[in-house]
């Protein structure tokens, strides 16, 4: 099913790509300002601000299946309008950036769901690899469908471009409805509301994922200006029409392939951290030969070198991100990481637009140049999860708690006290191995935790923590992994007192 995805995705990306072409190059005729052209790239990409988040909550309390054939249908429909308005003539400036905008709404509903069923197709030792091969199928696309999007123009004007792109969608949408997907692990069911607040509190205190996000928003954020103003460069710098254009993103895509071939070898020589700064140094390298080359085959060898770049840094934030969380909350941590990175493309959009505006085409790409090698700089030491680190599969371990009375699944708040009896002398060692414990009650849903130690009893100590109601505490009881219970069992081990340590529950009292 992964192959068969696999390639039905590369048939719809080359269409997505056939699209952006089109897109760009029509804004191209219809409006000869940088700025404008540029809005076109931030248009795809501002749907995020409004419904990145809901997307991934949505991603993981829904059939993800079902989700996807709604999105692509949807994208399918935006596609085909556009296309139809296009042929007719009846498209301007505006409705070209409100149908590329429902494009984009499509899109960003789809980004998390789609990330979050590649662990469901593979096993978990493949899951970098299959990543790696999402990377290579989508540069494929890359490679493929702006040559055949430029020829598309060229010869169907970007109307036909639209109509192939709305085609594209069947394959996937064919594929998704044969999918026959496992049926999940019940669980308590949650609002997209309690969800997007689980997923937001999750990414608050999960470090794994900080270095992933500060990472991925300052590198885009640059980066994202070489993509916005290369329509204007292909037509302005270089002289080319819309099939220059088109080779121009296929030399990009090729690149891209040359990065996904190589970045699993280098994963084995170069450390995570390094492979990304690196890499972000070269897309700057990239950036800076824009702003001096000229000549067509220089541009694209320039090209090509920051394609692979562009492909190594965002395959390694990617799979760091995926190995790192756990599946009840991957498509809402997934959707945080696409906002940040969606986000930065659709800034970086208006704002090296509007430098290239007032400054000139070349003159900005200088600047992005140099700020995307300080950013290399500046984030070297940004600490990214491996995926042979950390084992984020459900453990089980903490067993269903056993109370006198039934609470209701909304009763609460809930208070959980734990109870340890430590050596004296190595109260601060506990101290100490309690800080991951605490920051895995938060992260899978205490609004609230604290450690005490008893001021008339040396070595009794008391771990407190508040969750809002009685569900969401049997939701962390569901949601801990294997890595979790080692955090746990190194904490536990300190206790001397009676096995195992005393947890009662406390619930707000009412009249």
């Amino acid at each position: 099913m992964f192959r068969w995805l696999w390639l039905a995705s590369i048939v719809s990306n080359v269409g997505t790509w056939m699209q952006t072409v089109g897109a760009a190059w029509l804004m191209t005729s219809l409006s000869p300002s940088a700025f404008m052209v540029a809005l076109v790239q931030t248009a795809t990409y501002l749907p995020v601000f409004l419904i990145g988040i809901p997307a991934g909550a949505v991603a993981d309390i829904v059939d993800r299946r079902k989700l996807l054939i709604l999105t692509q249908f949807s994208m399918l429909l935006a596609a085909g309008i556009l296309g139809g308005m296009t042929i007719a003539g009846s498209i301007g400036p505006w409705s070209l950036l409100l149908l590329t905008f429902a494009l984009g709404l499509g899109s960003t509903m789809n980004a998390p769901a789609w990330q979050a069923i590649v662990p469901e197709l593979v096993p978990r030792p493949e899951l970098p690899s299959a990543i790696a091969l999402n990377s290579l199928g989508f540069n494929l696309a890359r490679a493929a469908g702006p040559a055949l999007g430029g020829l598309a123009v060229a010869t169907m004007g970007a109307g036909g471009a639209f109509v192939l792109n709305a085609v594209s969608f069947i394959a996937v949408i064919l594929v998704l409805y044969l999918w026959k997907r496992a049926a999940e692990f019940a669980t308590l069911a949650e609002t997209v509301g309690s969800a997007m607040a689980a997923g937001l509190r999750y990414v608050r205190f999960a470090p794994a994922m900080h270095g992933v996000l500060w990472r991925s928003g300052s590198f885009v954020i640059v980066a994202s200006g070489l993509w916005a103003l290369l329509p204007s460069v292909a037509r302005i710098e270089l002289h080319r029409e819309s099939t220059g254009y088109g080779l121009l993103l296929a030399c990009l895509g090729a690149g891209s392939i040359l990065g996904a071939l190589l970045v699993t070898r280098l994963r084995r020589v170069l450390s995570p951290e390094v492979l990304v700064t690196l890499a972000t140094a070269l897309f700057g390298v990239s950036n800076l030969a824009l702003a001096y080359l000229e000549r067509f085959s220089l541009v694209a060898l320039a090209l090509m070198a920051g394609g692979a770049a562009w492909m190594i840094v965002n395959s390694t934030l990617n799979t760091a991100a995926q190995t790192s969380l756990p599946a009840w909350v991957r498509a809402r941590a997934l959707s945080v990481y696409l906002l940040v990175f969606q986000s930065a493309m659709a800034l970086g959009g208006v704002i090296w637009g509007a430098m290239a505006t007032r400054f000139g085409l070349r003159p900005t790409l200088l600047v992005a140049g140099i700020c995307l090698l300080l950013v290399a700089t500046a984030t070297a030491r940004l600490r990214l999860h491996s995926s042979r680190e950390v084992d984020v599969a459900p453990s089980g371990h903490w067993p269903e708690p056993h109370l006198e009375i039934s609470p209701e699944p909304e009763q609460g708040p809930v208070l959980v006290q734990i109870e340890y009896r430590i050596v004296p002398e190595l109260g601060p060692e506990f101290t100490q191995a309690m800080q991951p414990v605490r920051l895995i009650r938060r992260r899978d849903g205490a609004i609230r935790w604290s450690l005490w130690q008893d001021a008339a009893e040396t070595g009794r100590y008391i771990e407190t923590f508040v969750v809002a109601n009685w569900a969401e505490h049997l939701r962390q009881h569901a949601r801990a992994t294997v890595a979790d219970k080692t955090f746990q069992e190194k904490a536990a081990s300190y206790h001397v007192g009676p096995q195992p340590p005393r947890v009662t529950h406390w619930f707000g009292a009412r009249g």
